[in-house]
């Protein structure tokens, strides 16, 4: 399998180098990593779209979706080759190679890594944490957090981070009746949320924005390097 991965993916990016060298393909000569960073985006939501379909996974869908967000890496590696203090491709995967050995010793490490590797995957949680927060040891506790996240995936992508590092969040209900009603499963939050919007934007505010706003507001509050802390980072 890994020995067929290697050849079709060779194929690929000669293909994309063909497509993008005088003489191939106009289009694709004159994007920049700007100009694709929409269908980037786009792609990645049609994954999600894919994989959340009614009657469950659809694989063939999946499939293509997937080699359309595997295109948009390989287009990008390829500009990417042509500039100045650049990369290509072969840094990309062997970046990324690394950094999966180094955040799994449990498989890759010595024999004493091995032996007392994590039992289950909240230890295994654990464990990467400590080793994101020594390789971003300078950074702030929020940092990492992609500020053109969706609003709400922003929101909870820092409340995530901000637990980790024992950030004080707005207070939550002392029980689900207190200020929410009783929510159990996700089309009950579902439907709290989608009235909230609907409350939004009777009078005239953006949801949106409105969250992504706060939740900016509240990262640049607590999410400066504090003496003896360590940031996280994806």
């Amino acid at each position: 399998m890994a020995r067929a991965a290697g050849d079709s993916f060779a194929e690929l990016v000669r293909i994309m180098a063909t497509l993008r060298a005088p003489g191939g393909c106009p289009w694709d000569a004159e994007q920049s990593h700007t100009s694709l960073m929409r269908y980037l985006v786009e792609e990645a939501y049609e994954v999600v779209e894919a994989v959340e379909a009614p009657e469950g996974v659809n694989l063939p869908l999946l499939r293509e979706e997937l080699g359309d967000v595997l295109l948009q890496v390989v287009f990008n590696a390829d500009i990417a080759s042509s500039e100045a203090g650049g990369f290509d491709i072969v840094q990309v995967i062997d970046g990324l190679s690394a950094k999966l050995k180094d955040r799994h010793p449990d498989v890759y490490g010595s024999d004493e890594q091995r032996a007392n590797a994590p039992k289950d995957a909240s230890d295994q949680q654990a464990r990467w944490d400590e080793l994101k927060a020594a390789e971003k040891s300078e950074r702030g506790p929020l940092d990492g957090i992609p500020p053109h996240l969706p609003a709400l995936a922003m929101a909870e992508k820092t409340v995530t981070k901000a637990k980790k590092a024992g950030i004080t969040l707005p207070p939550e209900p002392v029980s689900m009746t207190d200020d929410l009603p009783s929510m159990l499963r996700e089309e009950d939050f579902g439907e709290l949320l989608f009235t909230l919007v609907c409350r939004a934007k009777q009078n005239g505010l953006d949801s949106e924005r409105a969250l992504r706003t706060y939740t900016r507001h509240f990262i640049e509050h607590f999410g400066r390097p504090r003496p003896g802390a360590s940031g996280l980072e994806d």
